[in-house]
């Protein structure tokens, strides 16, 4: 995927940093040095803490674009607890999905060992996102096609 980065023909410089868990990183941002924003939110309190607190930041930061991507998601009452967090902000989600566990057990790249498994298809809508345009800050519709995996733990 990230030859297909390279190949859109984007004329500007584009930089994708994966930062460290928490706000640190986040907090020490000056205003105007991001563009676009990916704020991971999992379905559980503390992490849905940690994700409020960084949209907020990135809105004091005034950060452009700002993609909340609901994480690990395995019911419906997951991913709402995640839109009433985050009921103005674009968002993207990404199922729970025992595939790419087992491909990260096998040492594998989920993306080879579980290609057409829900959280690699929702992994490939969120670059093909990623891909496009911004788009103004709003709950954009999310796809009804999403599945999700029930678990028996």
């Amino acid at each position: 995927m990230l030859g297909e980065i390279e190949t859109i023909g984007l004329s500007n410089r584009v930089v994708l940093a994966d930062l460290e868990a928490g706000l640190g990183t986040l907090s020490r941002l000056e205003e105007g040095h991001v563009d676009y924003l990916l704020v991971m939110a999992e379905p559980s309190p503390k992490a849905l803490e940690v994700a409020r607190r960084a949209v907020d930041m990135a809105h004091e930061r005034k950060v452009a674009h700002v993609l909340v991507v609901a994480n690990r998601i395995r019911s419906e009452a997951d991913l709402e607890r995640v839109r009433q967090l985050f009921p103005d902000e674009e968002m993207m989600v990404i199922p729970e999905d025992q595939a790419i566990e087992e491909a990260d057990n096998q040492a594998k790249a989920p993306i080879d060992a579980a290609a057409g498994s829900p959280g690699i298809q929702a992994f490939e809508a969120l670059v093909s996102r990623l891909l496009q345009p911004a788009k103004p800050q709003a709950t954009s519709k999310l796809d009804s096609r999403l599945r999700f995996i029930d678990q028996e733990k």
